[in-house]
């Protein structure tokens, strides 16, 4: 007779990391301690370098970024215990570097104005360190608030409706304000908020409950051309309205890079809601269409064309920004000139639009590629969470915000590198902004909810709707 067979035993590990569960969070506090370390030492770095001597307020900032990612930290631990341990850590680094470039630009200011003899403007390191502070709040808010993800897909068409309506919120008389020739921005008294931010928070619940509610309707295949599924005709509206919607916040707002955004997010989560490729070059033919049209039909966008195309002929007026944004890459070669040692107040708009290229003046091609490393390894674990997870509505939410963040990096980077038009969004986590980053943090939280959410067991070892298994 055979020896019995032992009993399976339980186990700590649920994740393809290999990292037990008890550990995980230890992970985490260790490279948040880590990421404090290197966001410290570029702050105080910048003002070593051009006052010799350090920032006034290093302690104050030390402590108070202790306590937020610590805070942030402990409700991770207690609120989403088995969520995913990059996250946090990769967004607080981006974030702090950010701080630290803008810090440095704030400097560049207060010099020009001494030798101008003027009153300096007023820093801008702190009105960000404010919202950093709202936003890691907001990031604990989220994961005390929202139990369960799947939950939110009750809320799809509401999420619309106020998505749309933040959207057109800039066009109101009265409410709405022009910065730059783009109408995104909303007034309220002192406060100004741009609610594109959020509002691609809400559109990107809705597109996934509305994807996971018509994805087999989406998905039939009459007939083929060239080897493509090519849906039904009735199919084809949804992909014609987000290209109408799109184009219009063209039209209206002059704003390109949220335009692409959106067109180019809905298009992502439909392929991957149907697994046809149809609709990418479907999506990809609306696209050239909708960027021929817009060249033709509207000033801006031809210019953008037509500077990008020949940045120097263009380098004393209209190209003047992204010339001085080449200018300052190739001065940082391939290690940089250091943290307070190069130009970079010499490219406008340097705080917000072109911040990349601050960054990649002063810490060069090394510093620059490590950045877009940074930002790998978060869209990369923003991804593993969707296949983590096995309900269709977290499986295209998590697609969702990890393709904002990477598109919105790619049109970003592409722009400062000139490999693509200029399109004005601003970097995750780095540029300065109150709205971007609050709603950057929220879809970090809304993340680490998902993959909480994937990976935890159940306790008596059944499966439940979203196919978890303890």
């Amino acid at each position: 007779m055979s020896a019995p067979t032992a009993a399976p035993q339980p186990t700590t590990e649920t994740d393809d990391t290999n990292v037990h569960v008890p550990n995980r969070r230890n992970v985490e506090l260790g490279l948040l301690i880590l990421a404090l370390i290197i966001g410290m030492f570029a702050y105080a770095n910048v003002d070593l370098a051009v006052l010799g001597e350090l920032p006034a307020n290093f302690l104050a900032v030390g402590a108070i970024f202790t306590l937020l990612l610590g805070g942030a930290h402990v409700a991770v631990r207690y609120l989403a215990p088995y969520a995913d341990p990059f996250l946090l850590p990769a967004a607080a680094l981006l974030n702090m570097l950010g701080l630290a470039m803008i810090r440095r630009l704030d400097l560049a200011e207060q010099q020009r104005a001494e030798r101008a003899e003027i009153k300096a403007p007023s820093p801008d390191v702190i009105p960000q360190v404010t919202w950093t502070a709202l936003a890691l709040v907001l990031f604990v808010v989220i994961l005390f608030v929202v139990h369960d993800h799947r939950r939110l897909q009750k809320y799809t068409y509401t999420c619309m409706v106020l998505g749309v309506l933040l959207l057109l919120s800039p066009l109101i008389p009265g409410l709405g304000t022009t910065v730059n020739g783009a109408n995104l921005w909303i007034r309220l008294g002192p406060l100004s908020f741009q609610p594109s931010e959020l509002a691609k928070i809400l559109l990107t619940i809705f597109f996934a409950g509305y994807l996971v509610i018509t994805r087999d309707s989406l998905a039939l295949v009459r007939r083929k051309f060239l080897g493509l599924g090519i849906p039904r005709g009735r199919d084809l509206g949804p992909i014609l309205v987000a290209w109408g919607v799109s184009m219009a916040v063209l039209v209206f707002q002059r704003d390109l890079g949220t335009a692409l955004m959106f067109f180019g997010l809905f298009v992502v989560l439909l392929y991957v809601a149907t697994q046809r490729r149809s609709w990418l070059v479907i999506g990809g033919g609306l696209f050239v269409i909708g960027a021929v049209l817009g060249y033709f039909a509207f000033g801006h966008v031809r210019l953008r064309v037509q500077v990008w195309l020949d940045t120097w002929t263009y380098a004393n007026d209209q190209g003047y920004q992204i010339a001085q944004s080449l200018f300052g890459l190739a001065n940082g070669g391939l290690l940089g000139t250091g943290l307070g040692q190069g130009y970079p107040q010499f490219v406008p708009f340097a705080k917000t639009d072109f911040i990349t290229a601050a960054l990649g003046e002063e810490l060069g091609v090394t510093g620059f590629m490590a950045i877009l490393t940074i930002y790998g390894i978060m869209i990369e674990r923003g991804l593993r969470t969707a296949i983590a997870v096995r309900d269709p509505f977290g499986k295209l939410l998590a697609v969702g915000f990890a393709t904002v963040i990477g598109l919105q990096l790619f049109v970003v980077i592409g722009g400062v590198t000139r490999l693509i038009p200029l399109t004005g969004l601003t970097t995750p986590f780095l540029s300065y902004g109150g709205s971007a980053l609050v709603a950057n943090w929220m879809m970090i939280a809304f993340l680490m909810r998902i993959s909480d959410r994937a990976r935890s067991p159940l306790p008596d070892g059944t499966v439940d709707a979203s196919g978890r298994l303890s």
